[in-house]
């Protein structure tokens, strides 16, 4: 795993120099092969400088930076009868990609994303067209852009920008996109979609619950002997350790945070209730200041709540890489699928269930771009494959048709009802089952401290974040 680039040159035969040049700026630190492929074509060489690009001709190509992170990874460029395909990522569920050779067009291209789970992106170098698609739940982060002479797509807005499209969007979960000279068709394939309450009882909820955890834990660790989770001390860190040592992995928490944090003291107490070692790293304001401009780099963005969460997984990724993991499991989605924000509770005692409910559905529709976007670059660029048990289609479906009563609820201001019970009824202690919820970017202090820095350079934090990143020289 590492990056996908593909071009479709509307004027002229120069795909396969454009995708030489986004693959470039994709090489970040280490990787084991590039590969470039035109529909009749393909070549993997162990560096981008021994690929023969030069004199190749071709209005349509596709590119491949590879990473292999488990022992059987290889680069996925599969020569098709009249085409070519990049595949790049990881299926859970089935867990094996059959068949990828028979592809034939859209139709199969379709297959791809209605029949597997996982965190994935592919594109298929056709004669005179592209077709592309990405997993439903956008784990694997794809985007596109277009201008008069080029439509490409690629795993980071970088890479678009090198080749002058400044106009980048994040391409569209659960879709395909056909695209030739005459412009670009995206369909929906398997998007997320809203449900109704089902008629289910809280017991058997938990009960449901419990086994669709249990299973997607397994999924994530099956083959690994060892493995990293990023370790707050809260309930879905500690659920998903808890379940990853169940399944037979050796773990490993990783906790990160400025020092003289509450939360520190409380995840060393969770980890020595599970049973597991903590590897605790503690920081200064310098180390903010030190570090901000690599993540903002990273995540290609100065959002102020991007750059705050994705200070302490930078942290975390680079730990995880350091002690030598390759894997790192988070809790990411639990608190979307379970109603774990306060802004759910506050909504649903000022405005009632329905604007809650609507709420809730719409950030399970933008995860990809507030959460695995962000945090699969961050991994990305330390070569850690990051793996998040709670963001599976079954489990996405599941949440999405409980009452919202199960999630959370206004008279004790209860949230993520449902996860904790699962939690107490598979063994957690009620010290971690009870735990309030803490976004990350407060309980470690990061929030505060960019806030800070931004006040000492006389600015808000937004303004101080844009003027950092406009400083950065992405392009």
């Amino acid at each position: 795993m590492k990056g996908i680039v593909a071009v479709l040159d509307k004027k002229a035969d120069c795909a396969a120099q454009n995708v030489a040049v986004m693959l470039e700026t994709l090489r970040h630190k280490g990787a084991d092969a590039f590969g470039v492929a035109s529909p009749s074509y393909s070549e993997i060489k162990p560096s981008l400088e021994q690929l023969q690009i030069h004199d190749f001709r071709t209005s349509v190509a596709v590119g491949h930076v590879f990473l292999k992170i488990l022992a059987h990874d290889k680069p996925q460029f599969v020569a098709l009868k009249k085409a070519t395909i990049v595949f790049d990522g990881r299926i859970y569920q089935p867990r094996r990609l059959l068949g990828l050779a028979n592809i034939s067009g859209v139709r199969d291209a379709e297959t791809i994303i209605r029949r597997f789970d996982g965190s994935f992106a592919f594109a298929i170098a056709d004669t005179d067209r592209l077709i592309v698609g990405r997993d439903s739940l956008g784990l694997y982060p794809l985007y596109y852009g277009e201008n008069g002479e080029l439509f490409a797509v690629a795993s980071e807005c970088k890479a678009l920008w090198k080749i002058g499209l400044e106009k980048v969007n994040s391409f569209p979960p659960g879709h395909i996109a056909v695209i030739d000279r005459k412009g670009a068709k995206i369909k929906p394939v398997k998007p997320i979609k809203s449900s109704s309450a089902t008629s289910i009882t809280m017991e058997e909820a938990v009960e449901k619950l419990q086994r669709l955890l249990q299973k997607s834990v397994k999924e994530k660790v099956l083959g690994l002997r060892e493995v990293a989770v990023a370790f707050s001390g809260g309930l879905d860190s500690s659920l998903v350790a808890f379940l990853a040592k169940n399944a037979g992995a050796e773990v490993h928490l990783i906790h990160v945070s400025l020092e003289n944090q509450l939360e520190t003291m409380q995840a060393r107490e969770a980890a020595a209730s599970l049973g597991l070692p903590i590897h605790i790293y503690l920081y200064g304001e310098k180390d903010v200041e030190n570090v901000l401009p690599k993540v903002l780099w990273a995540v290609e963005s100065s959002d102020p709540i991007k750059a705050s969460i994705g200070i302490p997984l930078f942290w975390t990724a680079e730990k995880t890489a350091e002690t030598g993991f390759k894997v790192l499991l988070a809790g990411q989605g639990a608190d979307e699928l379970f109603g774990g924000y306060m802004q759910y509770l506050n909504l649903y005692m000022q405005r009632g269930e329905e604007d809650a409910q609507k709420k809730i559905f719409n950030d399970i529709l933008k995860m990809h771009e507030t959460n695995f976007e962000r945090d699969s670059k961050i991994c990305n660029l330390y070569n850690v494959e990051l793996r998040l048990p709670f963001a599976t289609r079954q489990l996405t479906e599941f949440a999405l048709s409980l009452p919202l009563q199960f999630k959370i609820e206004a008279k004790s201001a209860s949230r993520k009802i449902v996860l904790r019970k699962a939690a107490e009824k598979m063994g957690l202690p009620p010290q971690i089952t009870n735990k309030p919820k803490k976004a990350i970017q407060y309980a470690t202090g990061v929030s505060k401290t960019l806030k800070k820095m931004a006040k000492r350079n006389k600015l808000t934090l937004k303004e101080y974040l844009q003027k950092v990143f406009q400083e950065l020289s992405i392009i």
